[in-house]
């Protein structure tokens, strides 16, 4: 069993059985309702059983092929991912098994007059069935196109956990290193200019300025006492 289980692995089975049963399994049940409109087309009921048949026996192949390829990816995949393979893989054992159950029921159907009655109730059942096959062929979607399961992108870049999150990754490397401008310091100051007369102190004695000579200011006379009229 096991060498026939690493046979097959390469060959990528699931994604055609997958479409297989979906294909078949739908288009059985929408002729069953033409037909149940047409009773004289009794060619269209027949043609409903083989389907239903054959979609039953596709819903086994493709539960198989999804358990091995779901061993295969398993390790690969995020928590994220995880939780929507498991739904997937626990709603694709259930489906196989309800339309199994709907494919000998469809024969008994066929096959016995006093089964005809409960054709009705087949077609609720079978209406049910598909709308759950749908939501299953809604989650393999997710899981190939969202987290690239089983294809090349997995492979390259792994969808990462919820343990790989920014806020684990900024705690690891620890917090950011503050940066601090230092306060200038004042720098000493020139010294003053020296006046012109110190510096020429410096230089040399300067030489002696003379002062001015005073201008004699001219003093009116009085005028003669005995002057003569």
């Amino acid at each position: 069993m096991d060498a026939a289980l690493k046979f097959l692995e390469p060959y990528q089975l699931h994604p055609v059985a997958d479409h297989f049963s979906m294909a078949l399994l739908i288009v059985a049940v929408l002729i069953d309702l033409v037909a149940s409109t047409a009773p004289n087309r009794t060619w269209l009921r027949y043609t409903a059983l083989l389907l239903m048949i054959l979609g039953a026996i596709a819903a086994g192949a493709s539960y198989f092929t999804g358990d091995m390829e779901a061993d295969r990816i398993w390790d690969a995949l995020g928590q994220p991912a995880k939780d929507v393979l498991s739904r997937h893989a626990k709603l694709g054992e259930y489906l196989a098994i309800i339309f199994g159950v709907l494919a000998v029921w469809r024969i008994l159907i066929q096959a016995f007059g006093f089964m005809a009655g409960s054709r009705g109730i087949y077609l609720i059942f079978a209406l049910v069935a598909i709308v759950l096959l749908g939501y299953q062929g809604h989650l393999g979607g997710i899981l190939v196109f969202d987290y690239g399961a089983g294809t090349a992108l997995m492979a390259a870049a792994p969808v990462p956990s919820e343990a790989a999150s920014p806020q684990a990754a900024s705690t690891a490397a620890g917090p950011i290193p503050t940066v601090s401008v230092p306060t200038p310091q004042p720098t000493a100051s020139a010294p003053p200019p020296v006046p012109a007369a110190s510096a020429s102190t410096s230089m040399g004695s300067p030489k002696p300025v003379s002062a001015p000579t005073p201008v004699p200011s001219v003093q009116p006379s009085a005028a003669p006492s005995g002057a003569s009229m």
